[in-house]
């Protein structure tokens, strides 16, 4: 009996993006970052081509998040300065860029000043040397008036800057484009918001060849398969050829993992779900890996634990 051939033939190809820029380029970066280039889904070789492996970007905070012990103990005292918690997270965890938040800019915390946030950018690139992503607080009033400086704080780097909303798009654009950036694009688990916002991009003159797609991540048993799904429909709408959908994707695991009971409650509130100090790290670890299947490019991380078991897995694939 002859087996069926059940290969996809797809028509179009995932946009590369590429983030950072070394000296020769008008930057300062070591290495640059590029992601995308995918003609075919996630893992299935035989179909297609998947030039670039998934990256894991090293989550930092410029302020000490509301994080359980079990996991600031596992970054170390750095995770008080976001300088060297970016060089631990690069010189030990082995993170291939570093992923900024600027959460201290929220007015419901420190409400930091713009030159305060642009500080902590100027001082992080100043002491690794691989590309950085910048995220605001979320807080839209308040990231329209940090991210400008911040963006013209590492211009010429060729940073990944996030994110670019229907509310806040214009910003975000002009900032990018004065600055030579690309755009993180954000859509709250919709794939018909996210495809709104692309265009809003688009028709603002940014080059849709420059932006990564965001739809919000959530953690392992809190609308995780909604999000899987976005991924994945994102992915292969890519690559049947709408272009408005070709980019590649991040997920921002670190950041929402670390928020849900299952990752942070110990064992005598979740009796015979293990140990926290394994169960946590292999939560991040389960979700981000997942996401890779769903087509996830880039993994924002924070468990060191998380990262190095979410590493073997990139590098057994193709």
């Amino acid at each position: 009996m002859q087996i069926p051939d059940v290969k996809e033939k797809w028509v179009s190809r995932i946009n590369e993006v590429t983030i950072g820029a070394t000296s020769e380029q008008g930057g300062t970066r070591s290495k640059t970052i590029t992601v995308g280039g995918q003609s075919t889904l996630p893992f299935l070789s035989f179909e297609g081509e998947s030039p670039h492996k998934t990256v894991i970007a090293g989550y930092v905070a410029d302020t000490l998040p509301n994080w359980p012990d079990v996991l600031k103990d596992a970054i170390g005292k750095e995770i008080n300065s976001p300088v060297e918690w970016a060089q631990k997270a690069v010189e030990e965890f082995g993170v291939d860029l570093i992923s900024l938040r600027l959460i201290g800019a929220d007015p419901a915390v420190k409400d930091k000043s713009p030159e305060e946030c642009s500080k902590v950018v100027q001082d992080v690139l100043k002491a690794v040397d691989v590309p950085l992503i910048i995220w605001g607080c979320g807080d839209d009033e308040k990231d329209n008036h940090i991210l400008p400086e911040c963006s013209q704080a590492a211009k010429g780097e060729n940073c990944l800057i996030g994110s670019a909303k229907e509310t806040n798009y214009m910003t975000i654009v002009a900032l990018c484009k004065a600055d030579k950036h690309k755009i993180i694009s954000e859509a709250p688990v919709d794939i018909n918001i996210g495809k709104q916002v692309n265009i809003l991009l688009q028709d603002a003159g940014f080059d849709l060849k420059d932006v990564v797609m965001f739809q919000t991540t959530a953690a392992l048993g809190y609308g995780f398969d909604y999000v899987y799904t976005i991924l994945e429909r994102a992915r292969i709408a890519g690559l049947k050829g709408d272009n408005l959908m070709a980019m590649p994707q991040i997920c921002d695991v670190g950041g929402e993992v670390w928020r849900v009971k299952e990752a942070v409650a110990d064992e005598d509130i979740l009796p015979g779900w293990g140990k926290l100090s394994k169960r946590g790290p292999l939560w991040e670890a389960t979700c981000a890996g997942v996401y890779m299947h769903a087509g996830a490019d880039i993994l924002v991380m924070a468990h060191p634990e998380a990262i190095s078991i979410v590493r073997k897995i990139i590098e057994k694939t193709e």
